[in-house]
């Protein structure tokens, strides 16, 4: 289909199959949207529960209610705890609206919360420096509550020092904005806040790695919090509309705006991010992009004189709403944004039909009836993308699917940019593979013991359980997997354990987004899977968690790995037991997908998990979508930089090397007929070489 988009082998008016495929199903329980006397939901009560503590950390999808899990917690500090005041930070003007004044006493709580209107600075005008004294007025009086961009407070820290803000909560949402590095001045800020010991943190997020891959808080600030976990998986599984999220991947070559039909369907409600103007997949004009876009979807009709919004009439006679937030003028830009906004709105389903923005429409955004996030171009991290993903999973009535598809220009030899195409393409699947581990319920690995017993609230499927083989268990209550796996190092310190517990998608975040592992994962014919999944990521954890000691690293490493794999080999025997358009037969098919893999390997092993190259599946799905041209441009490209054995990874070879005679009695053999075996052999080999050539301090 020169020209266009290519969807996989569908027909031109269908969405084709993504690449790579995520599609979740859920059971739509109805769990996550009740409340209970004080009127808080399940995430907010498990917050609650936590309350007393000095730092805490929420990590929780969009749509779960983190907002009004703040609400409650700052009341209890400030009338309960002794806490003089609440400051909520959040990283632009937009979301201070999420913290208006809410009566929650009319659902059960003891106190409503009130911002008085001067201390939402997200509301008032003036520059950050204006706004930086009114956190000064603020500060020396008794009002409790403020309300201010990342920006002003970390210019108020600045002027008025860390000391000003003793004996205060500091609250602190969409955490990712944060970052170890001495550069980011709010991380710096909350590293001095942490270290003179006098404030409360509270830190909010729902993609709590940063899209840079740089570390969040330094190891000895993030042990000082609690944490507090409500997944994807449980918010999705108890929603009372939403049953199905796609997730899906198209390449196209030629103006993308052509053939958008083809992915862009008018019937659903869309958000359409076009992409940046410096991007590849720009045409250096967005206005004339929009303007392509609308007329691809029917005749201009002209524009509503009270929203703003474009009116376009379809081939079928229905007439589209269209909200346009790339408008370069900014009266009628902000009258379309003001009509977005309007509250009276809300649950108005036909208020508005699709929104075309590009910067805007992304974090805190709340359009309830999002059918659709369709996205132009790879975004700027893996963040961003799991924002914009997160504007399409809110629950609405007769909202029973929901999808995300990024548009990416295939990679073509006769451009320049080709290696920059074959990066996007690269940094697309790994979001895929990020994003299934984020959708997927949560593991707990343990080692397999002769003696174990079934653990309560866990069902073990019809055979049950049973000492003689490695058992899967599930809860379906909390949406998680138990699973037993032979010869499973477990973490011994208190940290290692909530690594392991709290933390291995971010583990994941940082070993799929590694260039070196998903290019030898996806296109090196040689590669010895254990070269990945010890070597690799068990330099990745090595460089992550440097505190950690040999063992719990190597704990750390298995549980990721073991998270990653299971979540991979369960996909693919659910996708087979699916539908021939290849959904999922059932909500249930990533757990009987986790239980038949691991009843297909009679017994479920560490050894087994890690001689599985965690990116083949992926690799499967992107040959069955792209074209076979653009396939082998990807290969050549990564081909042409691909280097031999460094002294580093020889040296982690040799490592290895030693492990294994200490385990086996002798040397790794250069002859074996194991590939890993002969690949920790050449490894040691070449450890020496370098070592005689003086390439190691």
């Amino acid at each position: 289909m020169p020209g266009g988009v290519r969807p996989a082998g569908a027909d031109a008016h269908v969405v084709g199959s993504p690449v790579p495929a995520v599609s979740v199903t859920y059971a739509r329980n109805g769990r996550s949207t009740r409340s209970n006397e004080l009127g808080m939901r399940p995430m907010q009560e498990r917050a609650y529960e936590r309350r007393g503590e000095q730092y805490l950390l929420i990590k929780s999808p969009p749509a779960s209610g983190k907002s009004r899990a703040l609400m409650f917690i700052a009341l209890d500090k400030l009338h309960n705890q002794g806490l003089k005041q609440a400051i909520i930070v959040v990283p632009e003007k937009s979301i201070g609206a999420s913290f208006n004044d809410e009566p929650l006493t009319k659902f059960g709580f003891w106190a409503d919360w009130i911002v008085a209107p001067r201390w939402n600075l997200c509301n008032s005008p003036g520059t950050d420096g204006g706004k930086v004294n009114s956190v000064g007025a603020f500060l020396a009086g008794d009002d409790k509550v403020l309300v201010c961009t990342h920006s002003t407070f970390r210019f108020a820290v600045d002027r008025f020092g860390v000391e000003a803000f003793d004996d205060r909560l500091i609250a602190v949402d969409e955490f990712h904005h944060v970052s170890a590095s001495p550069d980011n001045r709010l991380g710096l800020h909350l590293g001095q806040f942490i270290g003179r010991n006098r404030v409360h943190l509270l830190a909010m997020t729902g993609s709590y790695f940063r899209g840079d891959a740089e570390a969040v808080l330094a190891p000895q600030d993030e042990a000082k919090f609690d944490t507090v976990t409500y997944t994807y998986y449980e918010q999705l599984n108890g929603y009372e509309y939403l049953k199905q999220l796609d997730i899906g991947y198209f390449f196209y070559s030629g103006s993308y705006a052509d053939d958008i039909l083809k992915v862009l369907n008018p019937a659903e409600k869309t958000i359409v991010h076009i992409p940046s103007v410096n991007s590849r997949e720009s045409t250096k004009d967005k206005v004339r992009e929009v303007e392509h876009i609308i007329e691809e979807l029917g005749d201009w009709q002209g524009s509503d004189p009270v929203t703003g919004f474009q009116l376009v009439k379809t081939p079928s006679g229905r007439v589209l709403r269209i909200a346009d937030l790339v408008d370069d003028d900014a009266s009628r830009r902000d009258r379309v944004s003001a009509a977005l906004k309007d509250s009276t709105q809300k649950n108005n389903r036909d208020h508005v039909d699709i929104i075309i923005a590009l910067g805007m429409a992304k974090e805190g955004f709340d359009w309830i009836w999002c059918e659709h996030a369709l996205t132009v171009g790879y975004r700027s991290s893996l963040t961003e993308i799991v924002q914009i993903i997160g504007r399409a999973t809110r629950d609405a009535p007769g909202k029973a699917r929901a999808r995300f598809s990024n548009l990416i220009a295939a990679p073509d030899a006769s451009d320049e940019a080709v290696n920059e195409a074959v990066n996007d393409t690269l940094k697309a699947i790994a979001a895929s593979l990020l994003m299934e581990q984020v959708l997927a319920p949560r593991f707990n690995f343990t080692p397999k013991n002769p003696n174990g017993v079934p653990v309560e609230g866990f069902d073990y499927g019809e055979e049950g359980y049973g000492r003689e083989k490695c058992n899967v268990g599930f809860n379906h209550e909390t949406g998680q997997f138990q699973i037993e796996i032979k010869g499973l190092a477990e973490p011994k310190s208190k940290e290692a354990a909530r690594i392991c517990r709290e933390d291995l998608n971010e583990v994941i975040a940082a070993f799929v987004q590694d260039k070196t592992a998903i290019t030898r994962g996806l296109f090196d014919d040689e590669l010895v899977p254990e070269e990945l999944t010890q070597v690799r990521l068990g330099k990745i954890i090595k460089d992550k968690y440097p505190e950690l000691d040999d063992a719990d690293q190597e704990a750390v490493r298995q549980h990721t790995i073991a998270a990653l794999n299971l979540t991979q080999q369960a996909k693919q025997i659910a996708l087979g037991a699916g539908s021939s358009d290849g959904e999922p037969s059932a909500n249930t098919a990533l757990i009987d997908g986790v239980r038949k893999f691991a009843m297909d390997v009679r017994e479920l092993d560490i050894d087994l998990i890690d001689r599985i190259n965690p990116f083949g599946e992926a690799y499967a799905i992107l040959a069955k979508a792209m074209s076979e041209a653009s396939l082998k441009e990807v290969a050549a490209a990564i081909a042409a930089k691909h280097t031999t054995l460094t002294p580093e990874e020889a040296k982690d070879l040799a490592i290895r090397a030693v492990k294994f005679k200490k385990e086996r009695g002798r040397l790794p053999s250069i002859s074996s007929t194991d590939a890993w075996e002969k690949r920790m052999a050449e490894g040691a080999a070449a450890f020496v070489r370098f070592k005689d050539e003086g390439r190691y301090e």
